[in-house]
């Protein structure tokens, strides 16, 4: 039977019915058919952020901490247009998302108003699938179609244009059905036993995996395979999430995103195990390749575009990691017999005295050696961040410079416990955090950026004030933007930094925070930083702290 009703409230019900229970938006006179109808949605939160790319950003920050579907609205060709930044980011780690934005009414377009665009024309490189509404009739169809694309792997998000029209127009229609792909698959069999032959017969076996093992829950199945076989584990050169449990005795750390550091660093081992994504993926160009001449690659992931995308596998297998892994680890159990724990043993033993954890406890003393210096040295301060956390804390990761050694400190635990900057487009931390503390109301949330960074989104603490949420937004001031300073003096010996300092005049991040309703603590003194963390972390609400640290480190 046909329900009469309006495109406005279609539109909530069918997001609610595929599992949406926060929609993200910066609303304008397009959106506001949706905000007159959320009246009769209580069950739907509406999270307000102040401009277009932070909804974009908290959006992804909620999915990306919860692995669920999102939705966040925006308004017409501007709208969009601002959100732009954050939705590249999103389409990089493929974060399952619906964006929509509203139009303006069929036909006006024509007359080319004030704020009108091609909104799908816009959003199409940057999304899996981009539509406009033509018919009420059709929104069912189109949203049920944007849930599932967005959700069925390779993951990402989708846009739709909503015209002001089809929102506020009536008809009988048929809501329809959600609708999930699994692709859950496995190897073969036979794919399998050759899989395990093949890692058997390796004498210096390496394992680097990406964001799919975060993606299918596989971190106890990674980190099992690298001790049955007791190889050596990388999280990828681009770890923008919990890509391996840190204390896993096979862990060594993370990959060098430098083509030579990387090259070298892998050079020693005779078989590249894969696990999830592109295991090489470098940040600036250079003439020589990351990979080792004749090192084979064994390969698993669903993303097909991924497999074997700039070096040829030995064997490539399209499936799910976890399915995959959990099948794989019983038939090499029984094809490596008691030889693969005797050689498992042996190998781990080798791999002690530089696995994470000792580098770690390395690391925590070299660093311990500037403890009383002032400014703040960045690496202190992080390490006694990641000291005043609580246990159960998540971790968002936007510092560049500042943050260096937080993959090195901070242990990967669970699957949502680590956030990081993934494309590069910086200002998605502050935001991306206010998403991940929505999403995880009952954990807190640690942000760690730099105060370039901070300056691209810092209104966001509004929303994470409003909402009340557990967020502590840490800011390292090191006046200016260091990133692009190392940068300069590294590629082009220049040390003239024009336009990369913030001292005239000096930003004062706790004077914006309390101006946005936020606790505001700011920090100079080495000697009060772990004092005054770990009751800052112990305590609700919203808080930024900042941190002045040395500019030149």
């Amino acid at each position: 039977m046909k329900n009469k009703i309006t495109g406005r409230s279609a539109f909530l019900a069918l997001l609610k019915d595929e599992g949406i229970t926060h929609l993200f938006g910066n609303p304008g006179t397009t959106e506001l058919p949706i905000m007159h109808a959320l009246k009769d949605h209580p069950d739907l939160t509406y999270v307000m952020a102040m401009q277009e790319s932070l909804v974009v950003a908290i959006a992804d920050g909620y999915s990306r901490a919860s692995g669920k579907l999102v939705a966040c609205n925006v308004h017409v060709a501007p709208g969009l247009g601002n959100a732009m930044g954050s939705l590249y980011n999103a389409q990089f780690t493929g974060t399952p998302m619906i964006l929509t934005a509203g139009q303006q009414e069929q036909g006006h377009g024509l007359m080319e108003p004030v704020l009108y665009g091609p909104l799908v024309r816009m959003a199409e490189p940057l999304v899996k699938w981009a539509v406009e509404v033509t018919r009420l009739e059709d929104l069912p169809r189109i949203v049920r179609r944007a849930a599932k694309v967005a959700m069925t792997p390779p993951t990402g998000p989708v846009f739709i244009s909503l015209p002001g029209d089809i929102l506020n127009s009536e008809a009988g229609i048929d809501l329809g059905r959600s609708t999930r792909i699994d692709t859950r698959t496995k190897p073969s069999d036979e794919a399998l036993k050759a899989f395990a032959a093949r890692l058997l017969k390796a004498e210096r076996p390496v394992i680097v995996t990406m964001d799919e093992v975060v993606k299918s829950d596989a971190l106890k199945e990674a980190a099992e395979l690298a001790e049955l076989l007791g190889a050596a584990a990388y999280q990828s050169s681009t770890p923008y999430g919990s890509h391996f449990l840190s204390e896993s005795p096979s862990f060594v750390g993370t990959l060098a995103r430098v083509q030579k550091v990387a090259r070298d660093t892998l050079a020693p081992y005779d078989l590249l195990i894969a696990l999830g994504g592109d295991p090489l993926r470098m940040s600036v160009y250079s003439e020589v390749d990351p990979l080792p001449d004749g090192l084979p690659i064994l390969q698993v992931g669903l993303v097909d575009w991924e497999i074997a995308k700039n070096f040829g596998a030995e064997i490539a297998l399209k499936a799910d990691v976890k399915e995959t892994l959990r099948a794989l680890i019983p038939v090499l159990k029984e094809m490596g017999g008691a030889a693969l724990a005797q050689r498992a043993r042996q190998r781990l033993a080798e791999l002690a005295p530089k696995n994470w954890s000792a580098r770690r406890a390395a690391l925590v003393e070299q660093i311990g050696k500037s403890a009383g210096r002032n400014p703040i040295d960045p690496d202190y301060l992080v390490l006694q961040m990641t000291e005043a956390m609580p246990g159960n804390a998540i971790l968002v990761d936007e510092g560049l410079t500042s943050s260096r050694q937080i993959t090195n400190l901070h242990p990967h635990r669970d699957r949502f416990g680590y956030h990081g900057l993934a494309s590069g487009g910086i200002g998605w931390g502050l935001p991306a955090s206010v998403g991940v503390s929505i999403a995880n109301p009952d954990r807190p949330v640690v942000c760690f950026s730099g105060d370039g960074s901070a300056m691209y989104s810092i209104q966001s603490l509004w929303t994470a004030a409003h909402h009340k949420l557990p967020l502590n937004v840490l800011i390292a001031n090191n006046g200016g933007y260091r990133i692009i300073k190392q940068r300069l003096l590294a590629f082009h010996g220049d040390d003239n930094y024009v336009g990369m300092d913030f001292v005239d005049p000096p930003v004062d991040f706790a004077g914006i925070a309390k101006a946005l309703g936020c606790e505001a603590i700011k920090i100079s003194d080495p000697s009060e930083l772990k004092a005054t963390l770990s009751s800052a972390f112990g305590r609700p609400g919203t808080k930024l702290i900042e941190v002045m640290v040395d500019g030149k480190v």
